[in-house]
């Protein structure tokens, strides 16, 4: 299935490459870069390239593409749920999953990737299988390594590998037993020059950390479940009780893992958080323009809205910006002519504005149409869809564990059209 892998960096250097199968030269991911070049942002490289030998498909992760190169048709989620694993596995593994981090543990990286797959196909994928497998890398263990020559590689098969949990070790203790939900909800929304709401959507997961002695069994119920489309489960989680009673009943694995993601599509049950006021005016045969934003809250559910910042990016015969801002500071880059301005956190009784004015090239002809703007905002201890949990129960173990859920709402792919 998969033969290759090829990490990449935003430079264009392949820094690290595995081949399960045979060796595949480098020079298959030319077709990459082109289609890297040809896009115009680096979220927009098509996933799936098809080249006359080969299927590339790859992902974009923090500053980095996995690049995997397939002989065969295969189903492409298949490959990119995958990739996404690999990506995971060095979060958890080594804190980051950069460059840096991968070149520091590139012996523990190889050895990652040789269990992952066995002959191009998917083996061990999961954290706590693969943690008995190969130890996570500290500094001690580092040192004894390299004094007895010994490695990071386990004696024994993980406990978890052939049981019917394999994403749970068995014998897990604790002192303090813990369970810890984060809901965590970003809008993606285009709000036209006129305020209405074009397209709203919200992408919602809820990342779970466990730290729980035994073999506990938990429920995880929600006061209006009905709000939930598109839910994507772990493998934990026993699909035919949700079916009948939305209700999430699971034996979690150990530590950090991801329990469920979804959508709320339904625009109607979208509140959009905030609003700006725009006039962005460029005169006819003059070379000077009119610039001003004013921000406010919507519906933030009487939650303070907070980290926003906002990236326009100006036409190409902008030279530069003369600006005020109520609060805040902006910067503009008359290279790559993108406007930031990062406002803070808002107040109600003073909304933040930008005003001023902005300088054209002499005899350009004024800008066809005016920039969109992107928000980035984040509203803590609210789920803007309304999503609440409503209870967690525990069931085949004695103690009582400590429960905490919080909410996130962030903006996604936020963009105001002007």
């Amino acid at each position: 299935m998969i033969h290759s892998l090829f990490l990449i960096n935003c430079s264009g250097d392949i820094f690290l490459e595995k081949h399960w199968k045979s060796v595949v030269s480098q020079s298959v991911c030319d077709y990459f870069f082109e289609a890297q070049e040809k896009a115009a942002d680096v979220e927009n490289v098509p996933p799936v390239i098809s080249t006359p030998h080969h299927y590339l498909i790859s992902i974009y992760r923090d500053k980095l593409f996995f690049v995997s190169v397939i002989q065969t048709e295969v189903p492409p989620l298949f490959v990119i749920e995958f990739l996404h694993r690999v990506a995971d596995t060095f979060q958890d593994y080594f804190g980051e999953c950069s460059e840096a981090a991968i070149k520091d543990n590139v012996v523990i990286v190889y050895e990652l990737l040789e269990e992952m797959l066995d002959n191009g196909f998917p083996l061990a994928t999961e954290s706590n299988i693969l943690k008995e497998l190969i130890k996570p890398p500290t500094i001690l263990r580092s040192v004894v390594n390299s004094i007895t020559g010994s490695s990071n590689v386990g004696d024994t098969l993980p406990t978890g590998q052939l049981s019917n949990i394999p994403w749970r070790r068995a014998g897990v203790k604790y002192t303090n037993n813990e369970a810890y939900f984060d809901v965590v909800e970003e809008i993606d929304a285009i709000i036209d020059k006129s305020g209405s709401t074009v397209f709203a959507e919200i992408q919602g997961v809820i990342d779970a950390c466990i730290k729980l002695s035994g073999m506990p069994d938990l429920s995880l119920s929600f006061m209006n479940p009905r709000l939930l489309d598109d839910v994507s489960f772990h493998p934990c989680i026993r699909f035919k009780r949700w079916e009948s009673e939305r209700v999430l009943s699971f034996i979690p694995p150990d530590g950090n893992f991801r329990l469920i993601s979804y959508r709320v599509s339904s625009q109607n049950l979208v509140a959009i958080p905030v609003y700006v006021k725009h006039n962005i005016s460029f005169k006819e045969n003059s070379s000077c323009g009119r610039f001003d934003i004013t921000i406010g809250p919507k519906q933030n559910m009487g939650k303070t809205i907070e980290g926003i910042t906002v990236t326009v990016h100006m036409p190409k015969v902008v030279l530069n910006m003369n600006l005020t801002p109520t609060q805040g500071s902006y910067t503009f880059d008359p290279v790559t002519k993108v406007l930031t301005w990062d406002v803070g956190k808002i107040t109600p009784q003073k909304l933040p504005s930008l005003k001023g004015l902005v300088n054209l090239q002499s005899g350009a002809p004024k800008p066809e149409e005016n920039p969109s703007l992107n928000i980035q905002f984040k509203i803590q201890q609210l789920a803007i869809s309304g999503l609440k949990v409503n209870r967690l129960d525990m069931y085949g173990e004695k103690y009582k564990p400590f429960k905490g859920v919080k909410y996130v709402t962030k903006a996604g792919k936020f963009q105001v059209r002007t």
